[in-house]
């Protein structure tokens, strides 16, 4: 539960109740207070119980002691961060250190000046395998060969900052602005292609009247073979003239993603799960899979969260064509 209160700070709860375990929020919006929908046990935007119903019942309970449960929380490009580290007993990591210097460029993408246009969910593979997908350029040509894979190349280039990625395409245009002032640079021409966070974040930037950000967000489904992405979506500028465009481009993304890319990833699931193949290949032109996986066996291999910063601190900006 991400809340902004009228102090302006910037606080996360564990969305659930401290009486009974009721999740106190299904989606977003405005409110002072938030009141639990089993038992009516509310609190405030600082996560403090301010009221339960039929008190007495409860003896000397002190409130203060039965507020919800925070968590570490910090901003940066426009975007929301949370921890769940100390719900598992673990340190958590600065955010800083965790993006390896990737914040300043994200932030260059003005996502936190774009407005919130629309959410949409798509069921998918392992998350591994859906993954995958967001970091190779390799099958746009072949799998959307009917959709959008004939307006690119099948080359990319790999920019990281420790387990964050760019993924772009080589554009020879990008080297007529060597010639130009920077104050000629569009956004559009320095921000192309496919922003990760590492583990689970993929950003994208399409046109739809105004500059529209689609932000997928993975997350592992209830068995191994399965994942729920959320597409969050948001424009820059003033988006009500173009709202009929923005919503056909959220459409002809669903489908692109559900029935092209996932619909192959699901495939490949039931295929490897049959043991016929042991392994999968990465070539030269797929760095971004072996970047990704890289950093998944460091990380998993890390004992502790100062091992961790440590590998993410020795991390610095590279480049792969």
């Amino acid at each position: 539960l991400i809340v902004r209160s009228g102090d302006g700070v910037l606080r996360a709860f564990v969305n659930t109740c401290s009486h009974r375990g009721a999740q106190l929020v299904d989606g977003d919006g405005v409110a002072r207070r938030f009141t639990c929908p089993y038992h009516a046990w509310s609190y405030d935007g600082e996560g403090s119980l301010v009221g339960i119903l039929d008190r007495a019942d409860f003896g000397d309970i002190d409130l203060s002691c039965n507020g919800l449960t925070q968590l570490t929380c910090d901003e940066r490009a426009g975007i929301v961060w949370v921890s769940v580290a100390s719900l598992n007993g673990h340190a958590d990591v600065d955010i800083d250190t965790w993006l390896c210097g990737y914040g300043e460029y994200l932030d260059a993408l003005g996502i936190g000046d774009a407005r919130f246009v629309g959410r949409q969910s798509v069921d998918g593979p392992n998350w591994k395998l859906a993954y995958d997908g967001y970091l190779d350029f390799y099958h746009l040509p072949i799998l959307h060969k009917n959709t959008f894979g004939p307006d690119y190349g099948n080359k990319a280039i790999y920019d990281a900052w420790g387990p964050h990625q760019r993924v772009s395409s080589p554009d020879h245009r990008l080297a007529e602005l060597a010639e130009t002032s920077e104050d000629d640079w569009t956004l559009r021409q320095i921000t192309s292609g496919i922003w990760t966070i590492f583990p689970h974040i993929s950003i994208a930037r399409f046109d739809a009247g105004v500059p529209l950000f689609m932000i997928s967000q993975l997350l592992p489904g209830t068995t191994p073979d399965s994942s729920r992405t959320t597409q969050t979506f948001l424009a820059s500028g003033d988006p009500t003239p173009h709202m009929e465009l923005i919503e056909k481009q959220m459409a002809f993304l669903l489908h692109v993603v559900r029935d092209e890319d996932y619909a192959t990833g699901i495939k490949i699931g039931q295929a490897l799960a049959t043991g016929a193949k042991d392994n999968v290949k990465f070539g030269r032109n797929e760095a971004g899979g072996q970047q990704f996986h890289g950093w998944v066996e460091s990380i998993t291999g890390a004992e502790c969260s100062e091992d961790l910063a440590a590998l993410l601190g020795a991390a610095a900006h590279t480049s792969q064509s």
